[in-house]
């Protein structure tokens, strides 16, 4: 149960990193939310959360550093699409 949460929080995180980077775009890239997401989490997430001293608990600073990370991965995702197109 708590892999689904996981996987739902990593998605809400990077739709609303495309939501943040793209505000004029209609469609949501749920591949890119999802992987976006997870990897934000957990290297944005962990690394708020340690630089802050909560540890591995759930607290803001860890929601906080997952979107960070989710809009980097989600911009470096888009600048890569953009320069091979």
């Amino acid at each position: 149960m708590l892999i689904l949460a996981i996987i739902a929080a990593g998605m809400f995180v990077g739709w609303i990193a495309q939501i943040i980077l793209g505000a004029n775009s209609q469609t949501t890239d749920w591949a890119m939310a999802l992987i976006a997401g997870i990897a934000g989490s957990f290297v944005g997430g962990l690394l708020f959360s340690l630089l802050a001293g909560d540890g591995i608990e759930l607290r803001p600073t860890g929601f906080i550093g997952s979107l960070v990370g989710a809009l980097v991965v989600t911009a470096g995702w888009q600048f890569a699409r953009r320069r091979a197109a």
